[in-house]
């Protein structure tokens, strides 16, 4: 099973443009080790991460997949807008799997926390809340794709009105109100600290997410 450092090494294989079985020779080892490597077959030793590193030039928490940065800090807005434009060595399906990573990550973060609540209905009206936004997303690529929206039960004509934008508003307040009657003790500690040590790596994806959307939203409030 891939893993995050298999997938990443695969990655940037195809960023730097060469064969397989090229990287394998200047990386001192097989090219049918380096294929169990990048397919998450084989774990491979300290000694060739340090290698891998070194050949790719990026830091060890990147190739890891503890950071989004190649140079081990974190990405901003800009970098990933960057990132995007011709030239640039992260685009297509790169730039989209690092943005996978911030979001997948954040999620996790976010879930992490409210399972130590212990509230099933924070959980499931959070779960929710977040499925109507991953729902809106998905039909508009899939209606993008020219393909036959029967897919779905509901209609396209109760979609276009915005009723998934209706439940999901429906689903913060529920998931707000499930948070009133949580007791302050039972939500556990939101330091930076302390989210540092209960989810390491992953608390920066959680603000890198947090940040930019932070910026972005107090950007429109200044246009008022």
């Amino acid at each position: 099973m891939q893993t995050e450092f298999s997938r990443t090494l695969s990655l940037l294989r195809q960023e730097r443009g060469v064969s397989q079985r090229t990287a394998a020779g200047e990386l001192g080892i097989s090219q049918a080790l380096l294929s169990h490597y990048e397919n998450g077959i084989r774990e491979p030793g300290l000694a060739f991460v340090v290698r891998a590193c070194d050949y790719y030039n990026v830091s060890a928490d990147y190739i890891l997949g503890r950071t989004l940065s190649k140079e081990g800090n974190m990405l901003t807005e800009q970098d990933i807008l960057n990132a995007a434009e011709p030239g640039s060595d992260l685009r297509g399906s790169v730039l989209a799997t690092l943005q996978s990573k911030l979001i997948s990550g954040a999620v996790s973060v976010l879930f992490e926390l409210l399972g130590k609540t212990g509230n099933k209905d924070a959980i499931n009206a959070g779960a929710a809340c977040l499925g109507d936004t991953l729902y809106q997303l998905y039909r508009r690529l899939y209606r993008a794709s020219g393909s036959n929206e029967s897919y779905f039960a509901l209609p396209a004509a109760a979609w276009e009105i915005g009723l998934e934008d209706a439940d999901r508003k429906l689903q913060e307040h529920r998931f707000a109100r499930t948070l009133e009657t949580v007791k302050q003790e039972e939500i556990p500690d939101l330091s930076d600290a302390a989210i540092k040590k209960a989810c390491p790596g992953r608390c920066q994806s959680l603000t890198q997410v947090l940040s930019t959307a932070d910026a972005r939203l107090s950007e429109l409030a200044k246009q008022d």
